[in-house]
């Protein structure tokens, strides 16, 4: 946690501490903490990390000595989403060249894709071909194939699933890893849909396998959504009474579910903020070759095992005491040497060099759209106008459509650098261009993109917005109403209702803002006890008109409109731009559409923005 003048960015305070042994990382403030709940079996959990390790490797190691010490376990698992999001993967060439040898030096047991490693043919190569022998077997994919990239046949990205027991206690585990019925991949891979996987042979046989002391499920899947939910029916088809764990992704939320009183779900929020703790206590230890007797508080624990979660910080601060360690006793040697390849390669990619001065904070829902401190304002208001320009074209108008998630990240007053710019906007989307589309079609796209027309699209556009960290699906929808019914008005971070004061109780005057989750356990999960954070709502697509006809500076009437404009959109939302435009009636299609500024990025475009405008020394 990291206060930066009057202002505070939750996100990047908690990258920067877990970045605490970089030479450039500020410190993290002290803050009420919330133990972890250790078990017989315990759980470290990650997932849309898009993001480095730093000191996480010296944590799991600490907490799996602490578990040898006591005759505990720990399993470390990882749900996806592993690529994009910083520098130090997006600014390398190739993509990847440093993060994939750091992300291999944590050890962990079970490990899945996400949809961001597939959009690209090379990731996804990657993955087959890199990520996952780094992990020796338990790397799985149990509904995700690859064409061989040297042979050309359709064969599994990695095992489909895996049975293990663990090394102190003896729990015999079989452990899944799933994808959501993702759609979006490059066509180097298939995801078969959920509901198919599950009736295939091999998930039947291991279901039926009746030496298994827990199903663990690890998925790049919402922990509310129908494919987790056919797998937990499936499952207790066969097996109605053997625990189920499931650890899920994909939404960027801190999550819990409860499916049965032995079924239980973790989500682990996003971008390497989170380090999600689970664990249990009650399993049967089959494993053991001489099982002891049980007394009866064991007997007790069998029929009832005991689920806990935890939302840690990812900081020092947490570590340091979760482990009862110090700054000079915490770090492990590996960890130590993970740290000196991060810094290496960070210099390497000169990510610290500054570009520019932002002038003022930009955030992407910490401010309401459109204000000032908007950087969805910014994005429509500046850097669009400024830059995106045909100078064989520059008088006809054109009509700029971006989705927010483009923009992943808020901006903070201060150096503006090359990392900064791919944890703004680190993804490879490009612009294309629609020319000479009626302005009376075009105006209309915007409302259909923000689902004002939400049954146009047969799946709606959830990825074209920024996400953001509320606590589950339900209250994210919940809270959406609301913010329909009162524009602009402020909602609490991981809570349903808005807030009512921006006070904070006078009982707790020293709290930092932070997460404050509430979640189907209650409102006890996160390690660190904070004041909460006011979110806003931000629409789906936002819209830039440029060299639009204006009124002359003696007449009040509206300005003209333009009978026909260049459509210029970003080419992540290209399939719903052209649903729409069918949807308007008219008959433009791919064939009419052309690339735009020379194929240049996005990342590209704001780059050469900060240099152009934000000179200076700050």
């Amino acid at each position: 946690m990291i206060i930066r003048s009057n202002t505070w960015n939750l996100v990047v305070s908690f990258i920067a501490a877990a970045q605490a042994a970089q030479p450039t990382a500020p410190s993290p403030v002290s803050a009420p903490l919330r133990e972890l709940p250790w078990g017989q079996l315990n759980f470290l959990h990650t997932t849309d990390t898009h993001a480095d390790w730093g000191d996480y490797v010296s944590f799991a190691q600490r907490l799996r000595d602490r578990a040898d010490d006591e005759g505990t376990d720990l399993l470390v698992i990882d749900t996806g989403d592993k690529v994009e999001g910083n520098g130090l993967y997006d600014a390398s060439d190739p993509k990847g060249k440093y993060t994939l040898d750091i992300f291999k030096e944590q050890e962990i047991d079970v490990i899945c894709s996400g949809n961001h490693e597939l959009y690209k043919k090379s990731s996804s190569d990657d993955e087959y071909l890199k990520t996952v022998p780094n992990f020796h077997g338990n790397y799985l994919a149990s509904n995700l194939d690859i064409f061989d990239p040297k042979t050309g046949d359709r064969v599994p990205l990695a095992p489909r699933y895996r049975k293990f027991t663990t090394k102190n206690q003896g729990i015999r585990v079989v452990a899944f890893g799933f994808l959501f019925d993702f759609t979006g991949n490059a066509n180097n891979t298939v995801v078969e849909p959920v509901h198919k996987t599950i009736e295939q042979k091999w998930f039947k046989d291991a279901i039926h396998d009746r030496e298994v002391d827990l199903f663990l499920v690890a998925g790049h899947v919402p922990l509310g959504s129908v494919e987790f939910d056919n797998i937990y029916k499936t499952i207790r088809e066969v097996q109605w009474d053997t625990p189920i764990q499931f650890f899920g992704g994909h939404t960027h939320i801190r999550d819990y579910a409860k499916y049965d009183s032995k079924a239980y779900g973790l989500e682990s929020g996003r971008y390497m903020e989170t380090i999600g703790f689970m664990s249990i206590k009650g399993l049967s230890t089959g494993g053991k070759p001489k099982p002891r007797a049980l007394g009866p508080e064991l007997l007790a624990l069998r029929a009832a095992p005991k689920f806990s979660r935890r939302y840690i910080d990812n900081n020092l601060y947490s570590f340091h005491h979760h482990t009862s360690l110090n700054s000079t006793n915490f770090p492990t040697p590996h960890g130590r040497n993970v740290s000196a390849m991060i810094s290496s390669a960070r210099e390497a990619l000169n990510l610290g060099h500054k570009l520019g001065c932002a002038p003022a904070d930009l955030w992407t829902n910490r401010a309401p759209y459109p204000s000032d401190s908007s950087i969805f304002s910014w994005l429509q208001e500046q850097v669009l106008p400024d830059t995106i320009s045909d100078p064989a074209r520059e008088e006809i108008p054109r009509l700029v459509l971006v989705n927010t998630g483009s923009l992943r990240f808020d901006i903070f007053k201060g150096p503006f650098t090359i990392d900064t710019t791919y944890s703004v906007s680190p993804f490879t989307s490009g612009f294309r261009v629609v020319k000479d589309v009626p302005f009376s079609v075009t105006k209309q796209l915007i409302k259909i993109l923000n689902q004002e027309i939400p049954q146009l699209f047969e799946t709606p556009p959830y990825e074209l917005a920024a996400k953001m960290p509320v606590s589950s699906q339900h209250s994210q929808q919940h809270t959406f109403v609301q913010q329909q019914q009162q524009q602009q008005q402020p909602y609490e971070l991981n809570h349903q209702l808005p807030l009512s004061s921006t006070v904070l109780k006078e009982e707790e005057p020293d709290l930092t803002p932070g997460y404050t989750t509430t979640d189907a356990a209650g409102s006890d999960g996160d390690d660190t006890i904070h004041a909460p954070i006011k979110f806003y709502k931000v629409p789906n697509v936002i819209e830039s008109r440029i060299a639009f006809p204006s009124s002359s500076s003696s007449s009040t009437d509206k300005p003209p409109e333009p009978e026909t404009v260049d459509l210029v959109y970003i080419d992540f939302i290209e399939q719903y731009v052209l649903v729409a435009l069918k949807f308007l009636g008219t008959d433009f299609a791919k064939a009419d559409t052309e690339v735009y500024l020379g194929g240049k990025q996005m990342t590209e475009v704001i780059k050469g923005w900060v240099r152009e405008h934000w000179k200076g020394d700050c």
